[in-house]
């Protein structure tokens, strides 16, 4: 795989860093948050279609190996509000 390249863990695709939401399990509290921090880190399309299956089938959860509190998708999903009302 290139650099800076990593593949969204709901559809499997691949392609840069940027295009992709972040969301990270903080090393040493293991807390889950957003676009920050060192540790596990889980990327995921922002597209409802992704969101929406890596909220059902717990894939973030998976990945990231800790529970993902309801408050992250509620943020994801505002942003992908957001994003596509900009468009």
């Amino acid at each position: 795989m290139e650099p800076n390249y990593r593949r969204c863990v709901s559809c499997r695709r691949l392609a840069h860093r940027s295009e992709f939401w972040r969301i990270v399990r903080v090393h040493p509290t293991q807390a889950v948050a957003l676009d920050q921090g060192m540790g596990r880190s889980a990327y995921l399309c922002p597209q409802s279609g992704c969101l929406q299956a890596a909220q059902r089938k717990n894939r973030l959860g998976r990945v990231l190996k800790a529970p993902v509190p309801e408050s992250i998708y509620q943020v994801l999903w505002q942003r992908l509000t957001k994003s596509e009302a900009s468009k």
